[in-house]
């Protein structure tokens, strides 16, 4: 018997309160509770009743509506850590290294891949610092709303949330593509089925699916890139079966660059691309153990992936894959492996077997970005749903600690994915793609920015930074550095969609490469106007919601005697502390 569990909620004005049931309800069999996990949580039903209680957009009961969101804390350090390094390792890196190594060479898929990593460690660690202090659903829009602008937060919430909405359906469609591979006479929709049914049962098992199924996607990609670039190093000595030394001679000729500063500027965005999804340690936050002890060693991991798997992997790709390979320009798809440098490379070696284990890989790399796509549209929706800025019934969580009604709309939405069977399909797929085209950039800047007026909140409502779990080690400098980078992203893409280093200018190519950039606006200029929503002053911002330990002394004290021990250790220690 349980005894009977009285629960208090204190959110913005109100106090309410709630009994839950008595163990009499509780159901004995494995099946029964199963069943159960689908009914409404507890808090749930408080926060639900707030909702219908409060008369317009209130940003204060909001903020306590977020912070006290029912999703399960079930991720632990091995998850995050894994999802950290292999998140974003995907079709951008496997696949879609060749376009840019065919738009501007291997000097220039280096400058722009390792420019686009600078920023995204700026960011990373920018959203680590916000997410320790702050693990509440929604990360994004939730830091936007509290400390720059709710009409923003609502504009970036619902950016996110498109992005990953038309991402899931396509990424079906990319999944079942990448089995022509091996000519496999099966109809693409069954195939398109089969993963939808594979994805959603994932999800349906709750965060702690997600994170098994990212941590096993994520190892393979790991162990394929590494293993990928020790072959590579064996091939560029001539240790190969066929081709002899080749060292630095793909740089000679054809050359290091190809179509000049404008091609540099194709691979930026390219690069921009690649690394979507590493915010997505930030999103999980909320459904971690414990943010304060995993998040930071999570977001340290950030520099090493970028380190070893993009940098080190793409300088042997352009060591291996003139930038002239015709096999580069035949790519039917974004994921037709025959086009991956990384398959060009072993078929050049004249190593059979190897090129369909590279395709295996990127088969996982898409069904893995489609399992992130259910997570994170489907948090996003939630937690918009509990700041009233999307439908109410989007917030319902059940016992289980699962967004159900969010991922059910995600999931349907997949279904998208069986128009591939249109004669229409391209054109469709690529306005659906055009919404989201951009979203990861703006991601990254409202991130970038947040962190700085939180800083300034920090410091103007008398805190220290000795009191914050985690700090940035770029700092705040870092976050005005990944700011700037990204509005050169932004720029790079209007020059690239206006002008392109190959044909001419067309509107609809314009609008499939900039759509993102009237929808965000509209979003955000409807939500300015609708509820009078006012830029947060960082006097009033919200320190305190969403903090799971909120004495300072205790967190001071605690802080100290962990810096006094590490200061203490050895060098060796101290560095591996620093990086990992």
């Amino acid at each position: 018997m349980f005894s009977e569990l009285k629960k208090s909620l204190d959110v913005g004005s109100y106090s309410i309160e709630t009994v839950a049931p008595s163990a009499t309800c509780s159901p004995a069999s494995a099946w029964g509770r199963f069943v159960d996990s689908f009914r409404p949580n507890e808090v749930y039903l408080v926060n639900s009743g707030c909702i219908s209680n409060t008369d317009g957009y209130d940003m204060e009961v909001a903020a306590k509506r977020t912070a006290n969101s029912p999703l399960a804390r079930r991720l632990k350090s091995r998850h995050l850590q894994m999802i950290a390094i292999g998140g974003s390792i995907g079709t951008g890196l496997f696949v879609n290294s060749g376009k840019a190594l065919n738009d501007g060479g291997p000097a220039a898929l280096l400058i722009a891949f390792g420019i686009i990593g600078l920023m995204l460690y700026t960011v990373v660690h920018a959203l680590g610092e916000l997410a320790v202090v702050f693990p509440v659903a929604g990360s994004f829009s939730t830091y936007s709303t509290r400390f720059i602008d709710p009409a923003w937060g609502f504009a970036m919430g619902w950016n996110y949330a498109l992005q990953w909405l038309v991402c899931f359906p396509l990424e079906l469609v990319a999944a079942s593509i990448t089995l022509q591979y091996w000519h496999v006479r099966v109809n693409n929709a069954v195939w398109i089925a089969v993963f939808w049914v594979v994805i959603v049962a994932i999800n349906l098992f709750g965060v702690k699916g997600y994170g098994e199924a990212e941590f096993m996607f994520s190892l393979i990609k790991v162990i394929a890139v590494i293993g990928f670039s020790i072959l590579s190093i064996v091939l560029v000595c001539g240790g190969g079966p066929v081709g002899g030394y080749i060292g630095g001679k793909y740089w000679h000729d054809p050359g290091a660059f190809n179509h000049g500063f404008k091609g540099l500027c194709s691979v930026f965005v390219t690069a921009a691309f690649a690394f979507s999804g590493t915010e997505l340690i930030g999103l999980a936050a909320a459904e971690t153990v414990n943010p304060r002890k995993t998040l930071p060693s999570a977001v340290k991991q950030v520099f090493w992936r970028i380190t070893l798997f993009y940098i080190v992997s793409l300088t042997l790709v352009g060591l291996l894959v003139p930038y002239d390979n015709l096999q580069l320009l035949g790519a039917t798809s974004e994921v037709d492996a025959a086009a991956s440098p990384f398959v060009i490379a072993i078929e050049n070696a004249g190593i059979s077997g190897l090129p369909s284990v590279m395709n295996v890989v990127i088969l996982i790399a898409v069904l893995s970005v489609g399992n992130s796509a259910v997570y994170g549209c489907s948090r996003t929706l939630a937690s918009l749903s509990e700041m009233r800025l999307a439908p109410k019934f989007l917030s319902y969580i059940d016992k289980g600690g699962r967004p159900l009604v969010a991922i059910i709309v995600t999931s349907s939405f997949g279904l998208l994915a069986f128009i591939s069977s249109s004669p229409a399909e391209g054109e469709i797929f690529n306005w659906l793609l055009a919404l989201s085209g951009l979203s990861s950039i703006f991601t990254w800047s409202s991130v970038c920015l947040a962190h700085i007026l939180f800083r300034r909140a920090w410091k103007v409502q008398g805190h220290t930074l000795h009191e914050l779990e985690f700090k940035s080690q770029p700092g705040v400098i870092g976050s005005y550095l990944g700011l700037l980078l990204n509005i050169l992203v932004l720029v790079s893409q209007f020059w690239i969609a206006i002008a392109p280093h190959t044909g001419s200018t067309n509107v609809k190519d314009f609008f499939q490469s900039y759509l993102a950039v009237p929808v965000v606006l509209c979003f955000f200029v409807v939500h300015k106007i609708v509820w009078k929503t006012k830029f947060v002053r960082p006097s009033v911002a919200d320190l305190v919601s969403g903090r799971r330990e909120v004495d300072c002394a205790t967190i001071i004290e605690e802080l100290q005697a962990e810096r006094l021990a590490l200061k203490q250790s050895s060098v060796a220690h101290r560095v591996y502390m620093f990086w990992c």
